[in-house]
Parts: C-alpha cells; sequence; structure tokens
C-alpha cells in the first residue's frame, strides 16, 4: 500500500499550477458535499456506510488526517440534513463543479489524477485537506506532501 505521501506526491504531479490548485481547493469539497447530499437524498443508511469505509480508508494512510476529514464529513452531513434542498440541487452543484476541475486541468494541461488510479477520487479531498491544514496552522501542520506547500 502507497503511503500518504506517496499518493500526494503522485497526485501533486497533475496539479502544479496556481490557478488549477486553488479551483481544486474550492471543488474538490464541493464534490464530496454534492456526493453526500446526493447519496443522502437515496438513502441515509448507505451514506453513512460509504462514508465510514472512506475513513478507514483514510486512518490506514493516516490517523490525523482521517480525524479532519471525520469532522468535515460530520458537518457537511449535518448541513445537508438541515438545508432544504433536493438531489436536483446537489446533482447542479456536482455538474458545475465537475467544470470547474476539468477547467482546471486544461489551464495544468494535464489530465486528472484518477483518470490513471480512480482511488485518486478519494485522495483528492485528503490532499485538500492537508493544504488547508498547512494553510491554517503553518507552523504547526506538519504537511505530508513531499514537496512544500506553497502558503501564499
Amino acid at each position: 500500500m502507497k503511503s500518504i505521501s506517496e499518493w500526494f506526491e503522485e497526485y501533486s504531479d497533475s496539479h502544479q499550477n496556481q490557478t488549477n490548485k486553488m479551483i481544486h481547493w474550492v471543488c474538490v469539497p464541493t464534490i464530496l458535499f454534492s456526493i453526500i447530499g446526493i447519496l443522502a437524498q437515496w438513502s441515509a443508511t448507505i451514506t453513512a456506510l460509504i462514508l465510514v469505509l472512506i475513513l478507514v480508508f483514510y486512518a490506514r494512510l493516516d490517523i490525523v488526517l482521517a480525524i479532519a476529514m471525520s469532522i468535515l464529513l460530520v458537518l457537511m452531513a449535518w448541513l445537508i440534513l438541515i438545508l432544504p434542498f433536493n438531489s436536483g440541487f446537489y446533482i447542479a452543484l456536482f455538474v458545475v463543479a465537475w467544470i470547474g476541475q476539468f477547467y482546471g486541468h486544461k489551464v495544468e494541461g494535464k489530465k486528472p489524477s484518477f483518470f490513471k488510479d480512480l482511488q485518486f477520487l478519494l485522495i483528492g479531498p485528503l490532499w485538500c485537506m492537508d493544504a488547508y491544514l498547512a494553510k491554517l496552522w503553518p507552523k504547526q501542520w506538519k504537511s505530508r506532501q513531499l514537496t512544500p506547500i506553497n502558503h501564499n
């Protein structure tokens, strides 16, 4: 099994352009939120099971990032429960965010990582969380990325 640093190094290869990074920092969590919203409209039980399995995958890579992601996922699920939106809203959000993602990769000039390995669809949110934590606590957070994160 690859280490978190190896996953991030490979993922970062197609995420070097600052515009593409900023797009990903917005669109990746938006896609995650929309997927949870779509699934929750269908079945709360299956949604919870999928989220638990994702967190197990994350915990095998890095327990601290898994805890941070569990907080984010609980927050997202709570918002989905209290917001008065139906599946159409979440589907529209999903489509718009993916358009943003593909635009970012057009700017980058490289294909999305998940074309190589579908597991990168799970690595993207973790990569974003690592970057957020590095920006929130630059002195305290030791990024799991082998190449330093630009804090600007």
